[in-house]
């Protein structure tokens, strides 16, 4: 087949994957711009290689000319990966997975409870995902990797001496990865034992963060209406404040920044 003609088929993967990277990560801004904590970290997607479809189709016996039986085997051309901070997330996650209308589901692959013999540990997803072309509707198979960063960091390691190696990874060095895998798993659990500790501190900080924000905000407006010596008494306020690391003490002072804002822009409206 020529690679002009591969090239064509692949755009409408692409398409998929950009929708739904943009999709997924919208719904994490919902989660934040709510002030809750999101069960997505991060996603990533990618359309596989061409050489990458070529091997795997081989591998499954699939003649190179025959791309409609090539685009039914090979489950995962397009790809999307869902990394979540913690281990209960990933079942947040599949079920935002399952309730979506966009998204229809045709296997689950779950390598969380019943983990490959090299140790991989992951949640899979294939699923029927539909764009709209120049040429209409076309309905794709896409997989959905969810997995937390510890499992990610895993993988990626295993997944660069799979390709060193062509898939022949000496007995030693397998034996190594399995012992590594064990030990993520041990660390996915001690972060579950923390895990409302953490989120806690986390929601801390989104809050400074938010706080600190529309204090820089209120400052930066007043330069406009108040006179500099004032702005400057303002600021060092500020900085006192923000040094001492005490949320409500910040949170009063920007509230009082607030009204101060609301009068100088009444009286900025008044002249």
């Amino acid at each position: 087949m020529e690679i002009q003609l591969w090239r064509k088929i692949l755009d409408p993967y692409k398409q998929a994957v950009e929708e739904l990277t943009v999709k997924f990560n919208y719904i994490k801004k919902e989660y934040q711009d709510g002030g809750m904590y999101s069960p997505i970290e991060q996603v990533t997607g990618r359309v596989k290689k061409i050489s990458s479809i070529m091997e795997k189709a081989q591998r499954k016996g699939v003649n190179l000319d025959d791309i409609k039986n090539i685009e039914a085997k090979v489950e995962d051309i397009a790809g999307i990966r869902i990394i979540c901070q913690f281990e209960e997330d990933i079942e947040t996650v599949v079920e935002i997975i399952r309730k979506r209308t966009d998204l229809e589901i045709k296997l689950e692959k779950d390598y969380i409870n019943f983990p490959k013999k090299s140790g991989y540990r992951s949640y899979h997803i294939i699923a029927y995902y539909t764009v709209e072309t120049v040429d209409g509707a076309k309905k794709l198979e896409v997989e959905l990797q969810i997995r937390t960063l510890a499992m990610n960091f895993w993988s990626t390691i295993e997944h660069s001496l799979q390709y060193k190696y062509k898939g022949n990874i000496p007995e030693e060095i397998r034996e190594r990865l399995l012992r590594a895998a064990n030990a993520v798993g041990a660390l996915d659990g001690e972060m579950s034992s923390v895990r409302d500790e953490i989120m806690d501190a986390q929601n801390v900080n989104r809050e400074m963060a938010r706080i600190v924000s529309d204090i820089l905000s209120n400052i930066e407006n007043l330069y406009r209406l108040a006179n500099k010596r004032e702005i400057i008494k303002i600021q060092n306020e500020f900085f006192k404040i923000y040094s001492s690391g005490d949320i409500e003490l910040l949170e009063e002072f920007g509230e009082q920044l607030d009204v101060l804002a609301e009068n100088y822009k009444a009286q900025s409206y008044g002249d």
